[in-house]
């Protein structure tokens, strides 16, 4: 899971990844350095950190520390990668970067991304699933192929949410 506020842990960039590593039974120090490269590549942070490997990761910037926490996740190889409100902490470059990452996964992993920003969700999404209060419980109420929901919503909450006349 990756947090709407970045969470990278109060160590060195390299024990942020390494530290699952090791908790999952990953012994021998060279393959959790191949690990880390690895996972720091396909985020797209290796290049801007490889010399600050053993610095905190506290120290980054809001982008590059919610992409530390993507590749502390990746490092685990999961199945499913749940993202709450990814960007909602990142100013719009970060946002735009993190997104592109995201939309990059989605081919080799089965993301989920809970967000309020409609203009995100129609970029990045293929399937959306519009969730509403009713009767103070939390119903769904309608999911679909995103150009549908989008551009021809069945339900009339959805229709009113995605044109702004509710929500």
């Amino acid at each position: 899971m990756i947090f709407q506020k970045p969470n990278p842990f109060p160590m060195s960039i390299r024990a942020n990844i390494e530290l699952a590593l090791r908790e999952r039974g990953m012994s021998r120090r060279t393959d959790r350095h191949e690990v880390v490269e690895s996972t720091l590549r396909k985020v797209g942070l290796l290049d801007e950190v490889k010399d600050r490997l053993d610095e905190s990761a506290t120290g980054l910037s809001g982008g590059q520390q919610q992409r530390l926490c993507i590749a502390r996740a990746l490092a685990l190889e999961p199945d499913v990668l749940l993202f709450d409100e990814p960007c909602s902490a990142l100013d719009p470059l970060a946002s735009g970067v993190v997104e592109d990452l995201i939309a990059g996964l989605a081919g080799r992993y089965t993301v989920v991304i809970v967000t309020h920003n409609l203009a995100q969700a129609r970029r990045i999404s293929h399937h959306a699933a519009l969730f509403w209060t009713r009767d103070g419980v939390g119903r769904l109420v309608e999911t679909g192929p995103c150009g549908q929901l989008f551009d021809a919503p069945r339900n009339e909450v959805t229709a009113a949410y995605i044109s702004g006349a509710r929500g």
